[in-house]
């Protein structure tokens, strides 16, 4: 899967470049059954609203979080409850963050660097879980893979075909676009920061410069203005995010669209599931810093609460199960079927997986784990991905059901919402659908851990899944006797009805019921998630 906030990047500045050239006691509260009168948020965020917003509750802080810290102050009081092992699926984990090194997932059976396999599961030195990429990083997408066999009898081949053609171009023209104005910021950047003999200049001091007309500084001044006039607030920081989008395109064109690339680095032939048992290597961070993906999910579910650090996860009581098997492109069927199957094998309770795509020359090995995570009561929680999409109608993959037949009762498909309510709850890239999309979360703008020790605001379905995934770990961690199919209904049937329209797709034109949006028609609300599992383990 390739990260999500890279294209949606892309499409803040595409006019730019155009235009430029456990307890049992009984809780007393009760669930909150209509929220259609709730207030909209009218100011912004405040920065530590921003970094929590997710947590907040939407009827005290209008806000549409999952009422985390309600439940906290509310309900948990302290409690520990039942310690939970969540497997997190994904890039690699810094299991050093500072906010993340006391809640990772230490294999009990398992000698560290003696080179063997000492509890006989299959994998070496399996300590803190497993890296089934090796030393891989770039991978093409699975359609590129697809086209590359040059089989026409695969499933969707032609489509594949069509699509990496026009993807294709796509890239080449975005490349062209995005290195001009790389060129054109980064050079009024560096004017600026010697003109000011700073870097933190601000709007106001750019806005203030008298420059000779045709001058270099008079150029800086225009480029900064018109970034300025287009949502930017610092010229550096628009540096960043714009070489970002750089990087996004040249991987695309050397890799993920690249019918000659191959990325495999662990011996094995990701076509037989069979092939070369124990592949890959006991290593799970990632193999550089921007591969930050997996230590930002890991932290929306359990960055250590309240410890003085940058963020609090949703859990209080989970050990993270570090499984790499996403690459910078899309996943192999192989890799998540295995990690899937690891992750039950050996004690996880609830897998996230923030990954996902469009086609999948495997499915069904991927379906057979999620199904066999489901007959051993193993919740999966998985992104519903960030194409704007309906999923009911364009296929994206894993999915848990053939022909909307389930096979699973413990799969949860989580779409995304936006810090505001009213009309933009949804966020604009969020899938979602009726059938195939179980429930809405805090997906956009969150604020969460990333590699050596750092913190960042990333958005995604990526980012609303493992909130979810903390709501099942704290619910089951404080009602253990729970099945795993019971706490995905609970978390199902407890969050909060939202009856009102709102935009789909980002698309201003296209208004829906959010009733159309998902089974549930309801955002996770972990107060009422709590509410409910006390009722039921009565």
């Amino acid at each position: 899967m390739k990260i999500t906030y890279k294209p949606i990047l892309f499409s803040a500045f595409a006019a730019i470049v155009l235009s430029s050239c456990g307890g049992s006691a009984p809780i007393l509260s009760t669930p909150i059954e209509n929220i259609d009168n709730t207030p909209m948020k009218e100011s912004a965020l405040t920065d530590a609203e921003a970094h929590n917003w997710g947590h907040l509750d939407l009827v005290k802080d209008t806000i549409p979080g999952m009422s985390v810290d309600k439940a906290y102050a509310e309900i948990i009081k302290g409690k520990k409850g039942q310690q939970i092992i969540v497997a997190v699926i994904d890039s690699g984990i810094d299991i050093t963050h500072e906010d993340l090194d006391g809640v990772i997932w230490t294999n009990p059976k398992e000698i560290a660097g003696n080179g063997k396999d000492d509890d006989n599961n299959g994998y070496i030195d399996d300590v803190h879980g497993w890296n089934f990429l090796g030393d891989g990083y770039d991978e093409q997408l699975e359609m590129t893979r697809i086209v590359a066999t040059g089989d026409t009898s695969i499933p969707r081949y032609a489509e594949a075909a069509e699509k990496l053609e026009k993807d294709y171009q796509q890239a080449l023209s975005g490349k062209q676009r995005y290195d001009q104005i790389y060129g054109q910021v980064s050079s009024a950047n560096k004017v600026l920061t010697a003109h000011f003999k700073k870097e933190d200049y601000t709007p106001a001091e750019v806005n203030a410069i008298t420059a000779e007309e045709g001058s270099e500084l008079a150029t800086a001044v225009a480029t900064a203005k018109f970034m300025y006039a287009n949502g930017m607030t610092s010229i550096p920081e628009a540096e960043k995010q714009i070489k970002g989008g750089v990087e996004y395109f040249t991987d695309q064109l050397n890799a993920n669209l690249n019918k000659d690339f191959n990325g495999r680095k662990t011996g094995d032939n990701p076509n037989d599931f069979n092939d070369k048992p124990g592949y890959g290597n006991g290593n799970v961070m990632p193999v550089k810093k921007s591969e930050s993906h997996g230590t930002h999910v890991a932290g929306i579910i359990a960055a250590e609460r309240n410890n003085g650090l940058g963020a609090n996860g949703v859990a209080n009581n989970v050990k993270i199960m570090s499984l790499r098997a996403v690459p910078n492109g899309d996943e192999y069927d192989k890799d998540i079927a295995k990690a899937i199957r690891y992750a039950v094998d050996n004690g996880a309770k609830v897998i996230n997986g923030s990954f996902g795509k469009s086609f999948s020359m495997h499915p069904e090995w991927v379906r057979d784990a999620i199904k066999y995570a489901s007959d051993k009561g193993v919740i999966f929680v998985h992104a519903a991905g960030n194409d704007s999409k309906d999923v009911d109608v364009e296929a994206n993959f894993p999915d848990d059901n053939i022909d909307y037949v389930e096979l699973s009762n413990t799969y949860i498909r989580v779409g995304a919402l936006a810090p505001s309510y009213g009309t933009k709850l949804v966020a604009g890239f969020s899938n979602y659908g009726k059938k195939n999309v179980d429930v809405f979360a805090p997906g956009a703008q969150v604020y969460s851990t990333t590699p050596e020790n750092e913190y960042d605001t990333k958005g995604g379905t990526s980012m609303a899944a493992p909130a979810v995934a903390g709501v099942a770990a704290l619910v089951w961690s404080q009602y253990p006797k729970l099945t795993g199919a019971q706490v995905k209904q609970i978390i199902m049937d407890s969050g909060l009805a939202v009856t009102s329209k709102v935009i789909v797709g980002g698309d201003a034109k296209n208004i829906q019921p959010f009733s159309d949006l998902s089974q549930s028609a309801k955002i996770v609300n972990a107060y009422n998630a709590l509410v409910m599992a006390s009722q039921i383990s009565k």
